[in-house]
């Protein structure tokens, strides 16, 4: 598995409005746009940093996979998304390597992304994703 870079910082927010108010006003990033994903439930903004983001993630429903984690643990980090060469030989070898996946197969994330998740509990506690992008 090639990993590129970190490619971005998920981070869940109440709201994307209340992330930006620290984000976007105080630390000086600035909002590249917005994107719902209706699959996950989720509206992102991404904010450019160097090479990387920082990813707001607003959950568009209650029964959506942040506001669970914002009702379990707060808002704050959620996951950390590392860019790969190619994402299905990254989740072949790690399948191989017998790392519990949260998806065995990649699917469509923001920005045209093919993205998948480690289980926290093959990574001792952290949400991992894997991010390949065509651009």
């Amino acid at each position: 598995m090639k990993i590129q870079k970190i490619d971005h910082l998920g981070i869940a927010v109440s709201s994307i409005d209340s992330g930006k108010k620290f984000w976007q006003d105080i630390m000086g990033l600035e909002l590249e746009g917005t994107e719902t994903v209706e699959e996950q439930k989720v509206t992102t903004a991404f904010m450019p940093v160097g090479e990387s983001e920082v990813e707001l993630l607003e959950s568009t429903s209650p029964d959506g996979p942040i506001a669970k984690y914002i009702e379990k643990r707060g808002a704050g980090l959620q996951h950390v998304a590392f860019r790969v060469e190619n994402i299905d030989e990254a989740l072949a070898e790690l399948k191989e390597k017998g790392v519990q996946l949260i998806d065995q197969t990649a699917r469509k994330g923001a920005g045209g992304a093919r993205i998948a998740f480690l289980h926290p509990k093959a990574t001792g506690g952290i949400l991992v994703e894997l991010c390949e992008r065509t651009n």
